[in-house]
């Protein structure tokens, strides 16, 4: 580890069932009308209803946001932005996925610090000034972004995802409650599971893991590959639920304070030029871009190998436990129906033009600095090649 470590998180978690309902007296203690930034899957469940319903329980007053119909753009945190500023908001509150708290957190930094958001990537414009005060309820178990000081905004102009790290964009608040990701249909369980599985799985691989990450992200994978086929075959099982909400939690702290690594460089510029959402895109190349690192973390990837191998694990070699954790990461992602980037429908051709930038603004990016194997220009173009139709291989096979 580095000599040494920085640990970040949320003023306040709140976690378990129900505590949805907690979101009024949260907001009250910061503000009297809230800005709250959903989509219009979640207000056709009622979800944003519940939400101001809540709210006005406690006598906070409340506007909408539902224009997140994507991964977050730098056109949706302008839109939301105005919004916020007409109608006099004094907090945020976030009600989705990781594009809907993603969204938030820029406005929340916005709202204070003025400019444009791509001007706080790569610290070229620092966050002087304290943000709104932004409290962010997930609705799925995947991105972990209610707990991390990160947000991915794609330029329109440009169609690349700048990744924005700074203290400032963390929420004030996360509240995780299992109940609202019961509405996550099957392949959202899916990819965003998997989602989460990629960020635990760099936070334990990155240079600058820590041990405060290290048990955080082993934690979460736990729990993740404990459940994450429960939760897929049945919506209803509220354990399943509860046990994929806190491993997307804890995985979203460790890599938040640890970073994510190549996947993440990779996957970013696949959904700014073939809008593949993002916990996909991290979902299509987690394994092999194990495969392509093994030899450079053999220790850590046995450890996690030995996780999806409890049995007679202690008699594996390092080798044969690293082998483990790839050959079941390979058989999770076939069991859940996970696509390649072929069967996902991208036009080989017009994928293999943009190779070249791809890896250029995957580089750029910084993630692929902390992964264990640095690769160069040459050698992403290639695994990018490699993982356009990877295979994703059941148990039976590996068998």
């Amino acid at each position: 580890m580095e000599q040494f470590a920085v640990f970040r998180t949320p003023q306040t978690i709140l976690y378990g069932r129900d505590s949805f309902k907690q979101i009024g007296t949260e907001a009250a203690r910061r503000g009297q009308k809230a800005l709250i930034v959903s989509d219009e899957v979640m207000m056709n469940l009622g979800y944003v209803t519940d939400c101001q319903d809540y709210l006005k329980q406690v006598g906070v007053e409340s506007e909408i946001y539902t224009g997140v119909a994507s991964e977050p753009t730098d056109d949706y945190v302008s839109e939301a932005l105005v919004l916020f500023r007409n109608t006099n908001c004094e907090i945020v509150i976030s009600l989705g996925g990781g594009s809907c708290i993603d969204t938030a957190k820029a406005i929340a930094v916005l709202a204070t610090n003025g400019g444009y958001i791509g001007d706080y990537r790569a610290n070229r414009t620092m966050a002087e000034k304290a943000p709104i005060p932004h409290l962010a309820i997930p609705t799925t178990a995947g991105t972990g972004s209610e707990a991390t000081d990160v947000t991915v905004i794609t330029n329109t102009t440009t169609d690349v995802k700048m990744m924005i790290k700074q203290p400032a964009f963390m929420p004030a608040a996360a509240i995780v409650d299992p109940y609202l990701s019961r509405s996550s249909p099957q392949h959202v369980t899916a990819a965003t599971g998997i989602d989460a599985l990629s960020h635990a799985v760099e936070a334990y691989l990155s240079k600058r893991a820590h041990p405060m990450t290290d048990t955080l992200a082993l934690s979460a994978i736990g729990h993740i590959i404990g459940y994450i086929k429960s939760a897929y075959n049945d919506g209803g099982n509220l354990d399943a639920r509860e046990a994929m909400s806190l491993g997307a939690l804890q995985a979203g702290m460790a890599f938040t304070n640890a970073s994510v690594c190549l996947v993440h460089g990779m996957s970013r510029p696949i959904g700014a030029l073939f809008h593949v959402p993002h916990g996909y895109s991290n979902a299509m190349l987690l394994p092999a871009v194990l495969e392509y690192s093994k030899d450079f973390c053999i220790e850590r990837l046995a450890d996690l190998g030995r996780l999806f191998q409890t049995e007679e694990s202690e008699a594996l070699s390092n080798e044969e436990a690293a082998n483990v954790a790839v050959s079941s990461i390979k058989s999770l992602c076939a069991s859940l129906n996970i696509p390649n980037l072929k069967s996902w429908g991208i036009d080989e051709t017009a994928f293999k033009q943009v190779i070249s930038k791809m890896a250029a603004d995957a580089l750029d990016s910084g993630s692929p600095a902390h992964h264990p194997r640095l690769p160069t220009q040459a050698e992403l173009e290639e695994l990018y090649v490699i993982c356009y139709d990877y295979e994703f291989i059941s148990e039976e096979k590996i068998r």
